[in-house]
């Protein structure tokens, strides 16, 4: 574009320019002018008015993390939320006691408002990302096209690039069309999804494994229904599927063993409730507690904090040691020994209430402490204890035991023995078992 046409473009602008402000000194213009602006200064004192009320009704409440992000969007925005419906609201009335044109300028303004509340709002809500961008831009878009009246246009342009496969005619509406309802749904399954774990998670009649179960089958049946209400809104053959499904079946048979039996163990895994979120297993050298149940693998985390991926077909062939089965309690060994010069009556009191002042020490089963021999020397004892919360780890609350025996022996005078060695050191010359004072006859 050169010089001349830019003149001529500002050019044709001028009797547009002329032709608008011709229409914006028309008196009902400007009165609808005043109206917008009045109704602007309404809003803005409304949301001045209502944010602090707002800001004490969310702290007297216990909000989750999306609600009070919901709540924080709609209190940043108070104002443009209120010019919409005060604006609406102003439209409805006019276009009842006078013309519609006498309201116009007032609803385009309404309808623009609205729009940057809409796309605003839940763009936000989405999480930061290509997906919250790509909303964004496309709610504008829409938007835009809407309030220019170009929508029907918009519409008739995307449908006319297509191209044929076949019988099938694929348009770029159609893939449009297929993306927004595709994602739509998707996000409603996964936001009912989430809704439902968070009631399960509520209800303390159910047990953890029924709780997952349950979790894992209505995640199924939502996704399950909206590939097929996806597929029946973009006007796919739903009949085509049956061959389809047959290959699959093949393939599943033949090439996705191990993945099936996967998921078929987990689920005997949920139904007999042999193990659940929290039990604290052994499974060869991995000793830890059950952080999740997958549909292919159970997550099991131990102490040192490395979390083991253990396939479920593993916890239904081999041997595993679930630490609380049936309850929580777990009975611990110490072993000790003392030496002969004490009084094993008064040791195993001494003992016993050593062991209970430790805070993690069931009371009841109470600790026992039983001889186990006579050593080269010491006197072996062994002192066994219950807890109940094996999640909190064995090896911890075993030194918090042997610390407390040290301290409660120190404190009434019972020595621990170590061994004692003689090093005998030879002369050169000299046989052994020969002192240097006291030499052998020759």
């Amino acid at each position: 574009m050169d010089f001349t046409e830019a003149l001529d473009m500002v050019a044709a602008l001028g009797p547009w320019i002329t032709n608008t402000w011709t229409e914006m000194r028309q008196p009902w213009r400007l009165i609808q002018l005043g109206m917008i602006v009045a109704l602007a200064l309404l809003a803005w004192g409304a949301a001045r008015w209502a944010h602090p009320q707002m800001d004490a009704w969310m702290r007297d409440r216990t909000l989750t993390k999306r609600q009070a992000r919901l709540m924080i969007l709609l209190r940043d925005r108070l104002m443009g939320l209120t010019f919409s419906v005060m604006a609406w609201a102003l439209v409805a009335v006019m276009q009842e006691v006078t013309w519609p044109s006498r309201s116009y300028l007032i609803a385009r303004v309404a309808g623009l408002v609205t729009a940057v509340m809409v796309v605003a709002i839940a763009s936000r809500m989405l999480r930061p990302g290509p997906l919250r961008r790509t909303a964004r831009w496309v709610g504008w878009i829409v938007a835009s096209l809407a309030l220019t009246g170009l929508w029907p246009r918009a519409l008739e342009v995307l449908d006319s690039v297509a191209v044929d496969l076949g019988d099938t005619r694929i348009s770029m509406l159609l893939v449009l069309k297929s993306a927004a309802i595709f994602g739509a749904l998707l996000w409603a399954a996964h936001w009912l999804s989430g809704m439902a774990s968070r009631r399960l998670a509520g209800l303390d009649d159910i047990s953890p494994s029924m709780r997952v179960l349950t979790e894992k089958a209505i995640s199924l049946l939502l996704y399950g229904v909206v590939i097929v209400m996806g597929l029946n809104a973009v006007g796919f053959d739903l009949t085509s599927l049956t061959i389809l499904s047959g290959a699959v079946g093949l393939g599943i048979g033949f090439g996705l063993q191990k993945v099936v039996s996967n998921l078929v163990s987990g689920v005997i895994l949920l139904l007999d409730k042999s193990i659940k979120p929290g039990d604290v297993i052994s499974l060869g050298e991995t000793f830890g507690w059950i952080s999740g149940l997958n549909a292919r693998y159970v997550s099991v985390v131990t102490r040192d904090g490395k979390e083991y991926l253990i396939p479920n077909e593993d916890l239904i062939t081999g041997q595993v040691v679930n630490w609380s089965y049936t309850d929580q309690m777990v009975r611990l060994d110490v072993h000790f020994g003392v030496s002969y010069d004490s009084d094993p009556h008064v040791v195993r009191r001494i003992a016993r209430g050593a062991c209970t002042a430790v805070k993690r020490v069931a009371a009841t089963p109470a600790p026992v402490c039983h001889i186990t021999g006579f050593g080269d020397s010491a006197i072996d004892l062994v002192l066994r204890f219950w807890i109940n919360d094996p999640s909190g780890g064995l090896t911890n609350v075993r030194g918090d035991v042997y610390l407390s025996l040290w301290d409660a022996f120190k404190a009434n005078g019972i020595s621990i023995p170590f061994p004692h060695r003689d090093v005998l050191i030879r002369h050169e010359g000299l046989p052994v078992g020969a002192d240097a004072a006291h030499p052998q006859p020759k």
